[in-house]
């Protein structure tokens, strides 16, 4: 027997070697990390949730004050249960609140335009 390797079966080219392993890229919606990014839609949700908790707390504060009170306004008089009453007293000073936010906010963005860039 000859001690020769036979050639005729080599492979000329060179043969692939696995190298370290790349990480996949990130598709559309997925951070670096591979994990899901939040959407609008996810925190609409989160909000609703919240929502709907603080609306049963009112439901069960209004619940629990039921008790009628004269309620005095601009010459007016009203009798209403007192967690109304409240409830609407609530209302009328996150409304005010959010008016003057408003317009707070109108007035950036005016100065905003008027700023040179």
């Amino acid at each position: 027997m000859s001690d020769q390797i036979p050639t005729d079966h080599i492979p000329t080219e060179p043969v692939p070697v696995p190298g370290p392993a790349t990480p996949p890229v990130p598709g559309p919606g997925t951070s670096a990390t591979g994990r899901t990014r939040p959407t609008r839609i996810s925190g609409t949700w989160v909000a609703v949730l919240v929502a709907i908790v603080v609306l049963v707390f009112l439901l069960v504060f209004i619940l629990q004050n039921l008790t009628d009170v004269t309620i005095h306004f601009l010459g007016a008089s009203f009798t209403w249960p007192l967690g109304v009453s409240l409830l609407f007293a609530a209302i009328g000073g996150a409304a005010l609140v959010a008016l003057v936010g408003a317009a707070r906010i109108l007035q950036l963005r005016r100065q905003a335009k008027r700023a040179p860039h």
